[in-house]
């Protein structure tokens, strides 16, 4: 009888855990909509935005781009014309609709 006694609680226990869960509602999760950006100038772009604003100039053959700043919009160049190895001139372009455009067009063109 004992034994029985010891059991019984146990069997409670058991049959307690073969409940069905309980079943959860899906959250709905809001998609965010696609956001277009521009792809990162390059030393590609920078050559050929300066040749089309500085046709006399020498050529842009080398140019490293970054963020003006956390958030910022614009992005600032440092670049080399011609034989120049050297990241000697700077121009800031801006995001325009669709396109990046210089920030002061008319003080990009160094001579």
């Amino acid at each position: 009888m004992k034994n029985l006694a010891l059991l019984l609680p146990l069997a409670l226990l058991a049959a307690c855990g073969e409940e069905p869960a309980a079943q959860v509602a899906p959250e709905q999760v809001a998609t965010p909509e696609p956001i277009e950006t521009l792809p990162a100038p390059d030393q590609a772009l920078v050559t050929e935005m300066y040749a089309e604003a500085c046709p006399e100039e020498e050529a842009v053959n080398t140019a490293v781009c970054k963020r003006a700043g956390l958030g910022s919009p614009d992005v600032i160049c440092e670049f080399g014309l011609g034989d120049d190895e050297y990241l000697r001139n700077e121009a800031t372009l801006t995001a325009g609709e669709g396109e990046w455009t210089f920030a002061d067009p008319e003080n990009v063109c160094v001579g």
